[in-house]
């Protein structure tokens, strides 16, 4: 891969990093390279880490068909208190018993949420009513009714108990909300849940394993440029 064909169209993977929304690696890529285009397959919440697909050039036409492909994320659910946001972006707004959930419990429950359902976007994201955005107007302080969509959890692994943290492993479609399920698995724990640490590691094909750190991705543009500039000099010799 070269600067030239990531300007004229290219998939890049790339492990975003914590506090980084999705627009600011759209951007970083952009500032970058220099693209005339640059889209994402599948948007990751600031708090969230992982896989990113980018796609530059006349590659941004792929857009919906890879971001049609299923999710893989793992993650961590803090059990006995909810957020706003149903992760860390808000504060705790209320505490919950804890004493009566077991393991066998915590299993039971994992299962019961395998197969489609119709799922409640969090109060906070990006999902729109009138062209607004949920989270603006959560923001703002206004009431408003929240369209659930229909989605399918294909796998639901619970990795380590250590309550009041749990870890998963899941498999889903596209739009769904871990979020979501983190708040709702609490409550079917007859308790509360958020979301603590979340992960994207697969997106369709594509995996974590092979995508660039924002860092690595730096370094190698610059040493591409680098090289251009090398080559150029010694031709104008």
């Amino acid at each position: 891969m070269t600067l030239p064909e990531i300007k004229e169209g290219t998939i890049l993977l790339i492990d975003k990093p914590i506090r980084w929304s999705s627009f600011d690696v759209v951007k970083k890529i952009s500032l970058l390279t220099r693209p005339k285009k640059v889209g994402h397959a599948g948007t990751l919440d600031p708090l969230a880490t992982g896989l990113m697909i980018i796609l530059t050039g006349n590659k941004t036409k792929e857009m919906l068909n890879l971001n049609a492909g299923e999710k893989e994320y793992t993650g961590t659910f803090f059990i006995g208190a909810t957020t706003e946001s149903h992760d860390l972006e808000r504060p705790v707004d209320a505490i919950f018993p804890i004493e009566h959930i077991t393991n066998e419990l915590i299993y039971e429950v994992a299962k019961s949420f395998i197969g489609a359902f119709a799922q409640t976007p969090p109060l906070h994201s990006a999902k729109k009513r009138d062209g607004v955005r949920y989270y603006k107007m959560a923001r703002r302080g206004e009431e408003f009714e929240r369209i659930k969509s229909w989605v399918e959890l294909k796998e639901f692994e619970i990795t380590r108990i250590a309550i009041p943290e749990i870890d998963f492993r899941i498999v889903c479609s596209k739009g769904f909300y871990v979020r979501s399920l983190a708040h709702d698995f609490g409550e079917k724990l007859v308790s509360g849940a958020h979301i603590i640490g979340l992960r994207r590691v697969r997106s369709g094909n594509f995996h974590i394993k092979d995508a660039w750190t924002i860092e690595s991705f730096m370094e190698f543009v610059l040493k591409e440029k680098e090289n251009y500039q090398n080559e150029s000099l010694s031709q104008s010799q």
